[in-house]
């Protein structure tokens, strides 16, 4: 049965929680490879462009004759061999988006999560509230559960505007609303901060 250990603030262990094994222990390696992959490259903007001979400016003759002048026959001043030609082969607008269905993408994120539980990288917080919008208050916090120097992804069941202010600034600290979790963001973070509440909801949502 997989557990978590729920906390305070202050770091003190309340009681231990159960996870839902069927969404904290179910791993299949290749469906995760498979939603980071595409995560990745869905982030692709695939606006590069570079223009090729029949769009660059002037060649409109051909440079010389094609005998007699002891120099290589040339048509156009524009061709790919010369400054400020065309680019031959180079990128054009494309596409990079990929798909995934549904039962592989919850499939994906369950893995996630799972690998994170297996690694004790999931800290469940009684509830996480800042009184002021202030970051030394978030990072008090933070190193009280010895999480200054680690990558952490903060799941809250409702964003509030002093946690958002407070944790912004923090380059180590990604904030998100628990219905926006997902595999990119799981993976790349060395611990997920959250909440019994929100850990409910991704229970109640992936079941």
């Amino acid at each position: 049965m997989k557990k978590a250990e729920l906390l305070n603030l202050k770091g003190e262990k309340l009681k231990d929680i159960k996870l839902n094994e069927e969404i904290f222990d179910k791993k299949n390696d290749k469906v995760l490879y498979d939603a980071v992959i595409l995560a990745r490259a869905n982030m692709r903007q695939g606006t590069h462009k570079t223009k090729t001979r029949s769009e660059v400016s002037g060649g409109g003759r051909k440079p010389w004759r094609q005998k007699g002048t002891g120099r290589a026959r040339q048509g156009s001043i524009r061709a790919v061999q010369w400054v400020g030609g065309g680019r031959y082969g180079t990128p054009v607008p494309r596409d990079y988006s990929k798909k995934m269905n549904r039962k592989e993408a919850r499939l994906a994120l369950k893995t996630a999560l799972s690998y994170k539980a297996e690694e004790k990288g999931i800290v469940v917080l009684e509830s996480l509230t800042v009184a002021t919008p202030k970051v030394k208050e978030f990072m008090n916090i933070l190193k009280t559960l010895k999480l200054e120097d680690k990558k952490v992804l903060v799941v809250v069941k409702e964003l509030e505007e002093n946690l958002i202010l407070a944790s912004r600034n923090l380059q180590n600290v990604a904030l998100i609303q628990v219905d926006e979790i997902n595999v990119l963001d799981v993976v790349a973070a060395d611990v997920i901060l959250t909440t019994e509440e929100a850990i409910k909801t991704i229970e109640e949502v992936l079941a």
